[in-house]
């Protein structure tokens, strides 16, 4: 065993230990996949799993979200030992302290450190977990409108025993199960993290004891200059230069209003085989949840060396060493200090800053970098919750139901479900039907959007939609999108892709609320007008499309800067040629000419009653946009008994009424309150 270890290892030796201990990541990765409790995790695969070597480097990780385990386990480990100084077999750590290497308060880690035999700390196991509820303020892991960890109101815990001796601490399960939502659901994610670790834990023991633990101290050692030398390599494939790239997050509530830019420094010194990325001139952090740790800044800028350069260098502590991240305290791509919010560390500005770091390190050269990746997270990956009317027990989770967001490479086109560039496309997209067993929701459909990816030598991903709802009652739905006004940038002359957009189809059943759900998207609409400016907004009415046709389309043309044909307005004429006929059903009409019957149709179909309630919510948005409205409404006995009418029925309100009056049928979770009591 000596005479290898001054040998150093064959390249056989190294591969098969370096498999081997990939291999126990997998291990903790396919028990929290088979065992997890949460939508988020045996669904979505919305977790990490790592080994690191005694002294906080990371040694092997597979199949796991790169914004997880680049950087921050290494942080969470060297916490660990900090806070427990004498570490037994047996004992095990809760982690999720933004201030002290987590990713964010959402991600709950267990860390167990391996102690062999003789009571010596060998490795550190990691396995990190996205979890559904963890007793926020609001319910939802994703706050980004939280002003400060207060607001937020997130359980932190920084590197918490919660067990001794492989025995739980029961104030911490407790003190979880009381204050989590979904308390069944967060105990059985949290027995498959600790199931998970310690099946780390076990195997990383039998390894030690089947080949001697100086022999994988040896490897450890080689595995780390092997990583090296092939960053090294990667590096000086790439000219030397100094590059930057701006990244601007859409307006956010407690942002600046023109939103908020990200700039990244890229410097490759080849000769030195180093490159830096320097983020410290970026805004200070803010009082809202986008603030990113200290594990996603150093993590988001990894990742946007990582996927610029040769795929193949080893993701470990020794590549890592030439690397140089720059970061400054206080600063919302730096050090976050107490009691800032990081609650939405992993995804929103930390693409911003992977985006910026590979798009910079594209303008170096031909064959580096990458596109920007898409922006989330939009209403399809939000988090839901309400009481499930067919149980009567309220429920939380996040819906993976649909984001695509790849960026064309610089050698391949995009991979269509990244997710998002910090996901690395490691999460899995739900099944619809396992959701709407799961929660009571209704999937009506999903699927991609025609011609919206970046158009290039290489292309990026596609727009994904999801059009879902409750099923049966009400459910609260939170959401953090970007890139609303921001879209993804392409590099090297390559086209931007889609921007997002979301919608609230609300079904109206009445007038009145068609009339505020019109004027209110109407007048959203015409305020993102003003802030894109006329270069990049028209604004088109539907009667003028359809009744002057030519003259409409010729002012959009002018706007888009194409030329106008004749031949466009004999679209109906091309529909067999350039639509598939498994994709016209999206267009019901688009082998029809403008339907000049649906103009003014509401002088068919509205009374003069509804007409009146109509205006007297919508008169200022008709008006703004050259509608015909009455110069002064008139009054109407009908009208105002019709707006009562339609108050009264809006939200469930003559139901609750009725049922004060003993005259209706009891709610659902009425008629559990009452069986309930009666069996006490």
């Amino acid at each position: 065993m000596a005479s290898e270890k001054a040998a150093g290892m064959d390249g056989v030796k190294l591969a098969l230990l370096s498999n081997r201990l990939e291999g126990i990541s997998r291990k903790m990765g396919n028990t929290l996949m088979r065992t997890g409790r949460s939508g988020v995790l045996n669904i979505a695969r919305d977790f990490s799993c790592c080994i690191l070597t005694s002294d906080h480097e990371l040694t092997a990780v597979a199949e796991s979200l790169p914004i997880h385990v680049l950087s921050g386990p290494d942080i969470m480990a060297a916490s660990m030992q900090e806070f427990h100084p004498e570490l037994k077999r047996g004992d095990a750590f809760l982690h999720n302290s933004p201030y002290h290497g987590c990713s964010h308060p959402a991600d709950h880690t267990i860390l167990v450190p391996v102690i062999d035999d003789d009571g010596i700390h060998r490795y550190t196991v990691a396995a990190k977990a996205h979890q559904a509820d963890i007793g926020n303020s609001i319910p939802t892991t994703y706050f980004g409108g939280a002003r400060d960890v207060y607001e937020e109101g997130a359980l932190i815990f920084p590197c918490v025993q919660v067990q001794r001796d492989y025995r739980n601490i029961e104030d911490i399960i407790r003190m979880c199960r009381l204050r989590i939502r979904v308390p069944d659901q967060w105990w059985g994610d949290y027995l498959a993290m600790i199931g998970a670790a310690r099946i780390g834990e076990r195997e990383i023991l039998e390894l030690g004891a089947e080949i001697g633990w100086d022999v994988l101290q040896a490897y450890v050692g080689d595995w780390f200059n092997y990583g090296e030398r092939r960053m090294d390599q990667a590096i000086r494939a790439i000219p030397s230069g100094t590059a930057e790239h701006e990244s601007i997050h859409d307006a956010f509530p407690g942002t600046p209003p023109d939103g908020i830019p990200i700039r990244s420094v890229v410097t490759v010194d080849r000769d030195a085989g180093r490159i830096a990325v320097d983020l410290r001139d970026n805004p200070d952090c803010l009082p809202c949840g986008l603030n990113l740790s200290e594990a996603c800044a150093r993590t988001a800028a990894m990742v946007g060396v990582f996927n610029s350069i040769d795929h193949t260098v080893p993701k470990n502590a020794g590549a890592f060493r030439r690397l140089d991240i720059h970061l400054r305290e206080g600063c919302i791509v730096g050090i976050p200090k107490h009691p800032t919010s990081c609650s939405v560390a992993t995804t929103n500005i930390a693409d911003r800053v992977a985006n910026g770091v590979q798009a910079a390190m594209a303008q170096l050269a031909d064959g580096v970098g990458m596109a920007e990746c898409g922006a989330i997270n939009p209403p399809a990956a939000s988090v839901i919750s309400g009481v499930d009317p067919r149980s009567g027990k309220p429920f939380v989770n996040q819906v993976f139901l649909g984001k695509t967001c790849g960026a064309a490479a610089s050698t391949a086109d995009a991979w269509q479900t990244i997710s998002h560039v910090g996901n690395g496309g490691m999460c899995f997209m739900d099944s619809v039907e396992l959701d709407e067993l799961r929660h009571p929701i209704y999937v009506h459909s999903r699927g991609f959007v025609a011609d919206t990816e970046g158009a290039g030598r290489y292309c990026g991903a596609r727009t994904g939609f999801a059009v879902y709802g409750p099923r049966g009652g009400s459910m609260d739905v939170i959401y953090n999108s970007d890139g609303n006004v921001n879209g993804p940038k392409g590099v090297r002359g390559g086209g931007g892709g889609a921007r997002a957009h979301q919608h609230k189809l609300d079904g109206a059943g009445n007038i009145a609320e068609c009339a505020r759900a019109w004027a209110s998207r109407v007048s959203v609409n015409a305020k993102m007008g003003r802030i894109l400016g006329p270069e990049r907004y028209c604004a088109l009415r539907f009667e003028d499309l359809v009744s002057d046709s030519e003259k409409t389309l010729a002012r959009l043309c002018r706007f888009l800067g194409v030329a106008f044909d004749p031949a466009m307005l004999r679209y109906t004429e091309m529909v067999e040629e350039k639509i598939p006929e498994n994709r016209r059903w999206l267009w019901p009409a688009i082998d029809q000419p403008p339907q000049s019957a649906k103009v003014a149709l509401w002088r068919r179909t509205m009374t003069q009653s509804q007409r009146i309630v109509f205006e007297d919510i919508a008169a200022a948005t008709l008006k703004d946009w050259g509608y015909e409205s009455y110069e002064r409404l008139p009054k109407s006995l009908r009208a105002h008994l019709l707006a009562l009418w339609y108050f009264l029925t809006q939200g469930g309100r003559l139901g609750r009424l009725r049922r004060r009056l003993g005259l209706g049928r009891k709610s659902l979770l009425e008629r559990r309150a009452e069986e309930s009591q009666g069996r006490s």
